[in-house]
């Protein structure tokens, strides 16, 4: 039951070489351009934007979120930014604006705003659809939560600390297959409960006679 796997990151071989470049290495004239997050990772601090010129990627880094009151920027958002071209390609220099109603990955700075309201996910048992199949997308166990991929290979959910141990997990592993009490709220998909795969459970108890 594997799911399509969704980050890339062949544009990121060489972190040292993602360090924004110096105001001496710098061009002195900087264009504005518009595009989307092509992916943002949280724990390099970096990311890219897809241009619809000819110049390639754009280098993000998370120094220009802060003044946003952002620490991460969702796949597909779609930014205005000043950029310089520096010896080791384009990189933004400011960003001018940020659109997140565009924007088709996991919110984390949201996800961590969630999180530390304590929203106990059992309060929407009620509401939440029959038991489906899901993978793990990523989980941080130190952060307390991760998000869980449905079987189409995009819709993204939600899942707690507190879930994840109710369902008997220490934590979770990328990949992994589950399946998973959803609920669909305004603010995205939550998992409300998380299982073994049934297929899996069957696999490890069977065996020769």
């Amino acid at each position: 039951m594997g799911l399509a796997r969704m980050i890339d990151r062949t544009d990121a071989s060489n972190d040292e070489a993602m360090q924004p470049d110096s105001p001496m290495e710098a061009a002195s004239e900087d264009a504005q351009i518009s595009g989307r997050v092509k992916w943002f990772d949280v724990v390099k601090g970096y990311g890219f934007v897809t241009t619809d010129d000819d110049g390639g990627d754009v280098l993000v880094h998370y120094n220009l979120l802060s003044r946003h009151g952002r620490k991460s920027l969702p796949e597909g958002t779609w930014v205005t930014a000043l950029v310089r071209q520096g010896p080791r390609g384009r990189q933004a220099s400011d960003l001018i604006e940020i659109d997140l109603s565009k924007a088709v990955g996991p919110d984390l700075d949201r996800a961590v705003q969630r999180s530390s309201n304590r929203t106990d996910p059992l309060d929407f048992l009620d509401d939440a659809g029959d038991f489906e199949p899901v993978q793990v997308r990523w989980f941080n166990r130190a952060k307390g939560y991760g998000f869980l991929l449905r079987a189409d290979g995009v819709t993204q959910i939600f899942v707690h600390m507190e879930t994840v141990r109710r369902g008997g997990f220490e934590t979770l592993l990328p990949g992994q297959d589950l399946v998973a009490r959803v609920h669909d709220g305004p603010r995205g998909a939550l998992a409300v409960v998380v299982e073994a795969d049934g297929d899996d459970a069957a696999g490890e108890d069977s065996g020769p006679n």
